[in-house]
């Protein structure tokens, strides 16, 4: 499964935040307005090793993936003792399409799991050996997970229960070690700290956004958030899953077990938020992937701790069927899905092909060097973070490529080549209709129309791009901060489930797909 996933990691041109991600890994600036910093310093691990290929932007998520499946391993391992546990908790992320597959796929999540995973196996050291020193370790991987992605605060609640919950907890509150793993995890986030005090706390009114917005109740987008964990944990797993953490749970609160209690409230208390936000809000396809891992480790223990707590024959020999089931299946699910997109020359999906609706930038590009040579122009100009993005790898910093508006996003970011874009001509590649946007009253340039370019895929046109030359304007890297140039867009309502409505039919009908989380998620 891991050649599996250097196979696809290798022949599926990237993504467009995974572009985005990648030009975040050629600055020097601490942190980012969308996210904190690792996933910057994990692509910059990879193409350290491959180059500014696409194996070795994503050679970090293959990596991570790895360290977590070792991580579970010992973790269930040290708390069952039985082989047959370790191997389900080794298989089971094989089993979903989220890690299976998408692991490959860089993204602040697939930073962020690692670390996070590697919290709760120092918390088990913890619990099995009483040693204090375990705590620094926690919060020093705790930090490290914060330093990836914000959500990783939603472990918070099960390690406060972890603390508060079993008899132990006046022995530990008055111990200096939790305390100092708590200092330990934010002198590791302080990158992000320091960053955000430098530029107005711009990521936390990023993010604060989404965690405020309300659209109103929407039978829609919790059809999205059930459909999308159904088809990337597994239409079998994730209710295997969910049961083993429910009886964890159960398990643990009633005779106080730390161990219990930490895996199952890592995965439900934020499993529940979700449901709730997504009576309002539409749930970003990545927001959910760093809970599952830990659910893995507590479906795989509970199946050993039924045997021991002596429940019915019948009920065993259920739960380790609906495990092997779930296992079998969602593997194969996984190699359908990879033989789909690296050896299947058929469009299935049309324009709602998660993969498909990102690709063919390299026409796109093509036409934009085309043009540049037609013209004599130096640079390239756009108006969205994902074709900067493209223009950028695709480039690879032979021409200088900024994205005229929403300059808050590039604060702290390296001259781009000003010294190519000043008193030269530059080409505009933007996707319809933005270039009719109210956007172009801010921009003085003198645009002249150069055609169009359609970005295929498997013989569908996915998009339409418009390609004008730019005269007469040089653009502000550092625009006022109430200039329209320099807001970012606020895109807590744009986040789409192609998957979940692909799979499963949402609430309400219809069976249109919408744009799905994009890098920002």
């Amino acid at each position: 499964m891991t050649l599996l996933r250097i196979v696809y990691a290798s022949g599926i041109e990237l993504r467009t935040d995974e572009a985005y991600y990648w030009t975040w890994s050629k600055e020097a600036s601490l942190s980012f307005l969308d996210h904190p910093p690792m996933i910057a310093w994990l692509i910059r691990f990879g193409t350290a090793i491959f180059g500014d290929t696409v194996l070795g932007v994503r050679f970090g998520g293959i990596v991570a993936m790895l360290v977590t499946q070792l991580l579970l391993a010992d973790i269930v391992r040290r708390l069952t003792h039985d082989a047959r546990a370790i191997m389900f908790a080794v298989l089971m992320p094989e089993a979903a399409l989220y890690y299976g597959l998408l692991m490959a796929k860089v993204a602040p999540d697939v930073a962020m799991i690692p670390f996070a995973v590697a919290m709760m196996w120092s918390l088990v050291r913890l619990v099995q050996s009483g040693n204090g020193r375990w705590w620094l370790a926690a919060g020093l991987f705790a930090g490290l997970s914060m330093l990836s992605k914000f959500t990783a605060i939603m472990f918070a609640p099960a390690v406060a229960a972890f603390l508060l919950v079993p008899d132990w907890r006046w022995r530990w509150l008055r111990s200096p070690y939790p305390y100092l793993a708590v200092l330990i995890a934010i002198a590791a986030f302080s990158p992000v700290l320091i960053w955000n005090a430098q530029y107005d706390w711009a990521s936390f009114r990023f993010q604060g956004v989404r965690a405020t917005a309300n659209y109103g109740i929407s039978l829609r987008t919790i059809g999205d958030y059930i459909g999308l964990q159904f088809g990337l944990v597994g239409f079998v797993m994730l209710p295997v899953v969910l049961t083993g953490l429910v009886l964890t749970a159960w398990r643990g609160y009633r005779t106080r077990e730390p161990v219990a209690i930490l895996l199952s409230t890592a995965v439900l208390v934020p499993f529940l938020y979700f449901f709730f936000k997504s009576l309002t809000l539409r749930v970003g396809d990545t927001w959910p992937m760093f809970m599952w891992p830990v659910g893995f480790a507590a479906a795989a223990i509970n199946l050993v701790m039924l045997s021991r707590e002596n429940r019915s024959a019948r009920l065993i020999r259920s739960s380790l069927f609906w495990v092997k089931t779930a296992v079998a299946s969602g593997i194969a699910f996984v190699v359908i899905v990879f033989l789909y997109y690296v050896a299947a020359p058929w469009n299935l999906l049309g324009k709602i092909d998660p993969i498909g609706a990102e690709a063919g930038y390299e026409q796109v590009a093509a036409r934009a060097q085309a043009a540049l040579d037609e013209t004599g122009a130096t640079w390239i100009a756009t108006t969205d973070y994902r074709t900067y993005a493209m223009m950028r790898w695709l480039f690879r910093g032979r021409v200088p490529v900024i994205e005229l508006n929403e300059r808050g996003r590039f604060q702290d970011f390296a001259d781009p080549g000003m010294d190519r874009i000043k008193g030269h001509a530059g080409i505009y590649v933007g996707r319809e209709p933005d270039n009719r946007s109210s956007l172009w009253e801010n921009i003085p340039a003198k645009r002249e129309q150069l055609g169009q370019v359609e970005r295929r895929w498997r013989g569908l046109v996915m998009d339409t791009y418009v390609l004008e030359k730019l005269t007469g304007w040089t653009p502000e890297l550092s625009p006022p901060k109430d200039s329209p140039l320099f807001h970012w867009k606020v895109l807590a309502g744009e986040f789409g489930a192609k998957l979940a409505r692909l799979l499963l039919p949402t609430p309400g009908g219809g069976g249109s797909i919408a744009r799905s989380a994009s890098g920002v998620g």
